[in-house]
């Protein structure tokens, strides 16, 4: 089955399965999702706001952003979900959001984070804080990454979630901030949170599998010295991050959310060679490390995610070649040293 439009993607990555519908019946309260308006963020709400409705529960679900796509504020919009228009950082604006039970926060800043550290540590260490001051009456769900573990040896299985953390470069560490930061709010105020470390989505516009795709479709050499990678369908990531409100806890519950794969970057090269019918061009040799995640967590409490490496692989090679829509977000997974 190929996906050949936008409308049928944002349809597949909103689709809530029937564990979410279960548990969102027993979930009370509004919810209020904030950084609606980036890559995950608006099939998540679509997601919630489905999965609300399939289980009969009438609650607000409301999407607070920027919107640097009007696009999808509009498609937000035409699925009855509440958007508002918020800079989290301005004065007043944080404060001024309606209340809810429930808060999924997806704000942060990776992408264009060097040569910007000064924003980056205020939205991704500063900004949980304020978040927390003002919902202290409500769950809190928050996004983190993999990317606050240490390098490990690819065939460890990953890092679990009590592994050393260990962040490289000042993104990564920002990010093990707003940890901290939630965490000290958690104890303080009796918030109860959980923490999504997640490593890496991907859909058919965005994630490291397309930006790899990109290049063997492109003709351009693929650097495999960071040679292995875990990727997870966004699909899958938004059922997992939707259902961690039911883990949340003082102290803050943290979960990987991984696909159950380590990949070589070089045999999904080479994979994607097969699939467009291209030469693929290999530079560099691996290294024995690498930022990877173990999910074994997440699947004993919800499942193995539905679609498999192999499936988003065919999907993005069909997409690609047939002049589908890119995000324009390369991932920078090959990056080492921390600098995005």
């Amino acid at each position: 089955m190929a996906i050949k439009t936008i409308d049928e993607l944002e349809d597949i990555l909103s689709e809530p399965t029937p564990e979410l519908i279960e548990a969102f019946s027993r979930l009370d309260g509004d919810i209020m999702v904030l950084g609606a308006g980036g890559k995950m963020g608006p099939t998540l709400t679509r997601m919630a706001k489905r999965a609300s409705e399939a289980a009969g529960i009438e609650r607000r679900v409301m999407a607070a952003s920027i919107y640097p796509s009007a696009t999808d504020k509009q498609r937000l919009q035409d699925a009855g979900i509440e958007t508002i228009e918020c800079d989290f950082l301005r004065p007043g604006q944080l404060h001024a959001l309606p209340n809810a039970k429930n808060v999924m926060f997806m704000v942060g800043m990776k992408f264009g984070s060097s040569g910007a550290e000064g924003m980056t540590w205020a939205i991704n260490t500063f900004l949980p804080g304020a978040v927390a001051n003002k919902y202290s009456s409500s769950r809190i769900v928050a996004f983190s990454s993999g990317n606050i573990y240490k390098f490990v040896p690819a065939d460890s299985g990953g890092s679990t979630e009590t592994s050393e953390l260990s962040p490289v470069g000042e993104y990564a560490m920002s990010v093990l901030g707003r940890e901290r930061v939630l965490q000290h709010f958690s104890a303080q105020r009796n918030i109860p949170v959980s923490l999504i470390r997640l490593n890496y989505a991907v859909e058919l516009r965005y994630g490291v599998l397309v930006d790899i795709a990109q290049k063997v479709w492109a003709g351009e050499a693929i650097d495999v010295t960071n040679g292995f990678v875990n990727v997870i369908w966004q699909g899958d990531a938004n059922v997992m991050a939707l259902r961690a409100f039911e883990k949340t806890s003082v102290p803050p519950f943290a979960l990987n959310v991984a696909g159950p794969e380590i990949l070589k970057v070089r045999e999904v090269a080479e994979n994607y060679g097969r699939l467009m019918g291209k030469e693929v061009t290999i530079v560099g040799e691996e290294s024995p490390d690498a930022l990877l995640s173990n999910g074994s967590l997440g699947y004993e409490l919800y499942g193995k995610p539905k679609v498999t490496a192999d499936q988003m692989m065919e999907w993005i090679a069909e997409w690609i070649m047939a002049g589908g829509e890119s995000i324009g977000k390369p991932t920078h997974f090959e990056t080492r040293d921390g600098k995005f």
